[in-house]
């Protein structure tokens, strides 16, 4: 096992290191940056420099990414913790809690949504006026007649 230099652990980290050691693509930390979701320094040559703490912030994104939680809510989530600190056990306990109820939303609409479909293929009309789909509960008929949907 090699020894780790205690002086490499402060060591400010470059995007190239922080994209291999998270697994993201160098321009998707920069869009992280650009959205305020992560932030680095600039070195004396303008090259931008991570704390360590960055690759949490990093797997807090992708991993609630991955569940489908919007970059605006991610956004929201980590801007509510106090001087942008990284993300503790506690406050991840918390975000996920919030994420909870909206995920159980989701699921509930998609299970509709998937058995509604199998009536859809069966049909295959796709009608403006008649598909529970493509127009729910006729919403569209109080705009007027005609396309409406473009």
């Amino acid at each position: 096992m090699a020894k780790i230099d205690p002086a490499d652990i402060k060591r400010p980290l470059t995007v190239g290191e922080v994209a291999q050691r998270s697994g993201v693509a160098v321009s998707a930390l920069h869009f992280y940056e650009s959205k305020g979701l992560i932030r680095s320094v600039r070195s004396s040559g303008g090259q931008r420099r991570y704390g360590r703490d960055v690759l949490r912030r990093v797997a807090v994104i992708k991993v609630a990414q991955r569940i489908g939680i919007s970059l605006a809510a991610i956004s929201a989530a980590l801007a509510s913790l106090p001087d942008e600190r990284t993300p503790t056990a506690e406050d991840w306990a918390r975000m996920s809690r919030l994420w909870r109820a909206e995920l159980d939303e989701r699921i509930v609409q998609l299970t509709r949504l998937r058995n509604e479909l199998d009536g859809c293929i069966g049909c295959g009309c796709l009608s403006i006026k008649a598909c529970r789909l493509r127009n729910p509960l006729d919403e569209l008929s109080d705009q007027g007649s005609g396309p409406q949907l473009l």
